[in-house]
C-alpha cells in the first residue's frame, strides 16, 4: 500500500506551534508521508526564522517559498498572497500530494488553499469556524468554502463551519494542536532555561525567579494605522507598572512597521529597565514562560487558546480577538494605558483563573492525523445549504 501524501504549509511562527504536533503525529503514521513547506514569514530572521525551529525540533523540509513583499500593508499583504499562488502552485505540481493541509487564517493562507483548490487537490483546514470581526475572519471562511475537510477546535467552531453550508460528515472537532503543547508544558511546567542567555534579544535582564508579565501585541489590519498609537500606550502602561516584563515582536501584518517602529522610538527615548524584547522563542518555551507568568497583555490568540487551558491570566487589547470563544482568563480592554494597567493590576491581585478546555484536551495531533489516512480523498461538494 503506497503512503497518503500529507503537504502542509507553513506559512508563519504562529501556524508551526498550531500544527507542531499533528506534523510529528503525520511523520509517524505508519501510512502517511510528510511533505512540509514552509513558506512567507516563517522564513524570515526579522519574525524569528521559524524555519530554524521547525529544523531543529527533526522535520525535514520538502520545499520552502519566499514571497513576502516588503512593506507591511495592505497591498502588500494582497500582493503576498499573490505571489503565493503562483509560487505554491508549481510547489503542488511537483510534490503531487493527496491532500494540502492549511492552518488558521493569515492571510498567506488563502495562496494555499486557493492554489490546492484550483489544481484539485482535496484540502483540510485546520481552526476554521471561528469568529474575530476582522480581514482575518474573512480569509477564514474563504477557506472553508475552499476545502473539503475541517479540522476545527471548538464546538462552537463546528457548528459555524456547518452552518456555511459544509458537509457534517466532513467536519471534524478535533481541537487544537497548540493545546497539545500546552498539555505537555502542564506536566512538566518548570523553567529550565535562561531566556536571555538561550535566545539573546534586548533590554534588561529579567529574573525569572520573581513575578512577570509578558506581552505579545499585534497591529490590527483593520486599524492599521493606528498601529504605533496602540502600541505605545501599551508600553506606556508597562513601563508605568515597573514589572519585569518579556515583550515579542509583532507578527508581519499590515501595521507591523508602525507597531515596530513605536517599540523601538519608545526604547530608544525611555529606555525602559523593566521590559527585555524577543523576536521569538520555540514553542514549549513560550508556553513554559506563559505558564510561570502572572499574565499575558496584547492581542494574540495564544491568550484565547493556550492561556485558557493552561489557566494564565490575559489582558485582552482591543479589537483583534473579537467574538472568539473564552475560557475564565480573559479581561477585554481598550487600548488606553490606563485600563490596560487597571486590568493587569487586577489580574496581579488576584488567584489566578480556572482552566478551561474549550480548544481541545491534548490529543488534536493525532486524532488529526488519522483523520487525514481514512478520510476519502475528494475535491468537490455537493451542496449542503
Amino acid at each position: 500500500m503506497n503512503k497518503r501524501k500529507i503537504c502542509v504549509v507553513v506559512t508563519a511562527r504562529p501556524s508551526y506551534s498550531r500544527i507542531k504536533t499533528a506534523l510529528r503525529a503525520i511523520q509517524e503514521h505508519p501510512n502517511l508521508e510528510l511533505q512540509l513547506v514552509v513558506a512567507a514569514s516563517a522564513l524570515l530572521d526579522r519574525y524569528g526564522s521559524a524555519v530554524n525551529y521547525i529544523k531543529k525540533d527533526g522535520f525535514e523540509i520538502t520545499a520552502k517559498v519566499f514571497n513576502i513583499l516588503e512593506g507591511e500593508n495592505l497591498t502588500a499583504a494582497a500582493k503576498t498572497t499573490g505571489i503565493g499562488i503562483l509560487e505554491l502552485s508549481t510547489v503542488f505540481d511537483n510534490l503531487r500530494p493527496d491532500i494540502v493541509v492549511t492552518i488558521a487564517d493569515r492571510f498567506e493562507t488563502m495562496a494555499t488553499a486557493i492554489a490546492a483548490s484550483y489544481m484539485n487537490i482535496p484540502l483540510a483546514h485546520i481552526q476554521g469556524g471561528e469568529v474575530t470581526g476582522n480581514i482575518d475572519e474573512k480569509v477564514r471562511h474563504a477557506i472553508t468554502k475552499l476545502s473539503d475537510y475541517h479540522f476545527v477546535a471548538s464546538e462552537g467552531a463546528k457548528e459555524r463551519v456547518i452552518r456555511l453550508g459544509e458537509n457534517p460528515e466532513m467536519v471534524f472537532n478535533t481541537g487544537c494542536p497548540s493545546i497539545d503543547l500546552a498539555a505537555e508544558v502542564l506536566d512538566s511546567p518548570a523553567f529550565d532555561y535562561d531566556p536571555m542567555a538561550k535566545y539573546g534579544g534586548v533590554g534588561s535582564n529579567i529574573d525569572v525567579s520573581k513575578d512577570y508579565i509578558v506581552v505579545m501585541q499585534h497591529p490590527v489590519t483593520n486599524e492599521y494605522e493606528a498601529s504605533r498609537t496602540h502600541i505605545e500606550e501599551t508600553l506606556k502602561a508597562v513601563h508605568q507598572l515597573n514589572i519585569p516584563t518579556f515583550w515579542f515582536w509583532p507578527n508581519v501584518d499590515a501595521g507591523s512597521d508602525g507597531t515596530s517602529k513605536g517599540i523601538r522610538s519608545y526604547r530608544e527615548k525611555h529606555k525602559p529597565d523593566n521590559i527585555h524584547f524577543f523576536k521569538n522563542m520555540e514553542p514549549q518555551d513560550f508556553l513554559r514562560l506563559l505558564v510561570n507568568s502572572r499574565c499575558l497583555i496584547g492581542n494574540s490568540s495564544v491568550g484565547i487558546r493556550e492561556c485558557a487551558y493552561l489557566g494564565v491570566p490575559v489582558v485582552n487589547i482591543g479589537s483583534r480577538q473579537n467574538r472568539r470563544d473564552r475560557g475564565f482568563n480573559v479581561k477585554d480592554e481598550g487600548y488606553s494605558s490606563k485600563e490596560i494597567k487597571t486590568a493587569i493590576e487586577h489580574w496581579i491581585q488576584n488567584p489566578k483563573p480556572q482552566s478551561s478546555d474549550i480548544y481541545g484536551g491534548g490529543d488534536a495531533g493525532k486524532r488529526i492525523a488519522e483523520l487525514l489516512f481514512s478520510v476519502p480523498l475528494v475535491f468537490h461538494k455537493t451542496i449542503q445549504f
